[in-house]
């Protein structure tokens, strides 16, 4: 069985109440000394609106991140002008061992992010 991502994501078209599918991100983490972001992984989301393994436990240490979402580009596939390009939820990990979820709740016009379990 695979391992689960201790990181985890599931996005939401608030405006036509159905998740999200088919959105690329991308999942980075700050380098302290150099003060650049390396990406660790990209994805899309599934039909459901989510994007299993972001990461592993093994690579998840503590530091700083971001989840980047091409918002304008998921609704420029469904034929709609958005506001946003681009949605990055920057976030502080200092307990890896713990589970994280991040959920984006969209519109064109609007986000809202917070920290779930």
């Amino acid at each position: 069985m695979a391992e689960s991502s201790p990181l985890t994501t599931h996005v939401l078209n608030a405006a036509d109440g159905i998740p999200a599918a088919r959105m690329a991100l991308s999942l980075h983490r700050l380098d302290s000394k150099l003060m650049i972001w390396a990406m660790l992984s990209v994805g899309t989301t599934n039909q459901d609106g989510r994007c299993p393994g972001l990461i592993n436990q093994q690579t998840f240490t503590p530091g700083m991140y971001k989840l980047r979402f091409e918002t304008g580009s998921y609704w420029e596939g469904l034929g709609q002008p958005s506001f946003y390009p681009y949605v990055e939820v920057v976030f502080t990990i200092s307990a890896p061992e713990q589970r994280f979820h991040i959920p984006l709740l969209m519109s064109r016009f609007s986000y809202s992010t917070y920290r779930g379990s």
